[in-house]
């Protein structure tokens, strides 16, 4: 099966992780592995950028900005549509590979797909869409209007748990808005990046546009350094933790460079008495072991109101020793490995740090008994005081804790450094407006009586404080990929100045 699919996607022989004006056949870097999380073998060694093919990739990336930019946007997008065209062609293979990569189940790689294909169709709608404003000018005989401008060659910096989809929301969007881009992906998913590149080539060989899309696989966090320092990119997005978001802002901040952080989430739900109970615990499980508790918006920790917190648990842990354990590309398998070794080694030590300061464990938490990297979803019994339930582990681990009224509840989810994800599952109008309020939930996605996970393209996805403010595949987020210029046209004889101000000669 593996060697099929990586036949099928062309990903054979000597693979190359560098693709600028084409694939770089012999670059400069080392070999890195892609390595399957549900047995922990070899899928295919990639050679990676050094900084010298590096180098050359901006140079082409400015290059091709000078022509690209004066494209019109709707000529642009024909290009995206074909794109989303070949995309639906190798949706069952691309999504093999990702489930393949990453251990997430079959569904949640075709769906990363999906998710891709969507966001092809609406970059190609959004090409008409791109507007500025006319304002109305204080002077007489004068014209003052914005427009936006594309920034150049942006950075897009992706994580191994959506290999695919993060890179289709910014460089889609960048590419209709007029820039060039460079993807330095996760080095352990590298096979994922050369895949979509193999199947965006023809196309822009047809076009004759090989130098909007330049991908830079590199050993660890070489190629993200190398796109936070430099000043020829004049804005990077990059997804992944807190830490890495801090890092890579910091040095672009140096600059003055601009960024889009897409970053950690220690997410939370409120369950109320009013909560359709079956509802909520189909949407509370699928948030927590997701991806294999893998998510940036997976379900961390669960507050239920201590009136009915027992039976409700009781019900939760039922629910998680249903879970189908397995290899992820086998059918009704609901959760699949951890990516490494060093996940399952964190994993395991956070719940003996949480059991220290005082959590029960109620289930799961132990390493599965097969090759792999598999473990058990873990439920513990916590309190919100605990520091370990403010802290964000990578894993399926979920918190819960019992609370007394809603305001307590909202006050207890907010009480952590993280602001991405939430949810209520209320059937009370006031419950949910409380929620929804301005004193309500602090993060950059509310939702009621859904789980945390499982954002729609058409809304901005991203988070507050250290989620890292960005928004993402919204209706407005193209213009995080451009640049606002305020234009005036005086189309008199005279020269009046603003706020009255008299300069006579």
């Amino acid at each position: 099966m593996v060697e099929a699919i990586l036949e099928k996607l062309g990903l054979v022989g000597n693979l190359t992780g560098v693709y600028s004006n084409g694939w770089f056949h012999h670059p400069g870097g080392t070999l890195v592995e892609s390595i399957n999380p549900s047995n922990g073998k070899t899928l295919a060694k990639v050679i990676t950028a050094s900084e010298s093919d590096y180098q050359t990739m901006v140079t082409n990336a400015q290059a091709a900005f000078g022509k690209w930019s004066r494209v019109p946007a709707p000529v642009r997008a024909q290009i995206i549509r074909q794109f989303g065209e070949a995309l639906r062609f190798h949706k069952k293979d691309l999504g093999m590979l990702i489930t393949l990569e990453t251990g997430k189940i079959l569904a949640e790689g075709e769906g990363e797909v999906q998710e891709m294909i969507d966001m092809c169709d609406f970059a190609v709608g959004l090409s008409r869409q791109l507007s500025g404003v006319t304002l109305s000018s204080e002077r007489p005989n004068h014209r003052m209007f914005e427009q936006w401008h594309p920034l150049g060659v942006v950075g897009i910096i992706s994580a191994f748990n959506f290999p695919a989809a993060v890179w289709a929301w910014n460089s889609l969007l960048a590419a209709i808005t007029g820039n060039t881009m460079i993807w330095k992906p996760s080095a352990r998913t590298p096979l994922t990046s050369i895949a979509v590149h193999k199947i965006l080539a023809p196309i822009l060989v047809e076009h004759h546009s090989q130098g909007v899309f330049h991908l830079c696989v590199t050993e660890g966090h070489l190629g993200a350094n190398w796109l936070a320092r430099d000043i020829r990119i004049p804005m990077v997005s990059a997804t992944g933790s807190s830490q890495m978001g801090k890092e890579v802002g910091s040095l672009v901040a140096q600059r003055l460079g601009k960024t889009l952080l897409e970053l950690g989430g220690n997410n939370a739900a409120i369950v109320t008495p009013s909560a359709n109970c079956s509802l909520a615990l189909r949407a509370i499980v699928f948030a927590a072991v997701g991806t294999a508790g893998q998510r940036c918006t997976t379900l961390r920790r669960l507050f239920v109101h201590r009136s009915m917190e027992k039976e409700f648990v009781e019900k939760l842990v039922g629910a998680f020793r249903s879970i189908r354990i397995g290899n992820p590309w086998e059918a009704g398998i609901l959760m699949g490995p951890l990516i490494s070794e060093q996940a399952v080694t964190n994993m395991l030590q956070v719940i003996d740090l949480a059991k220290s300061q005082g959590a029960k464990l109620l289930h799961g938490g132990r390493r599965l008994d097969r090759a792999g990297f598999f473990v058990e979803p873990a439920i513990l019994q916590a309190d919100p005081s605990m520091p370990v339930v403010a802290r964000e582990t990578f894993a399926p681990i979920l918190y819960v804790m019992p609370y007394e009224n809603l305001t307590d509840a909202i006050r207890y989810q907010n009480a952590v450094s993280q602001g991405l994800s939430s949810a209520i599952f209320t059937e009370q109008l006031t419950e949910m407006e409380e929620f929804l309020s301005v004193q309500g939930s602090d993060c950059g996605i509310a939702n009621v009586n859904m789980g945390t996970s499982g954002a729609e393209i058409g809304g901005s996805f991203g988070g507050e404080k250290e989620s890292g403010g960005g928004r993402e595949a919204g209706a407005d987020s193209w213009k995080n990929y451009m640049r606002r210029q305020t234009c005036t046209i005086n189309y008199g004889k005279d020269l009046p100045l603003s706020q009255g101000v008299r300069f006579d000669l």
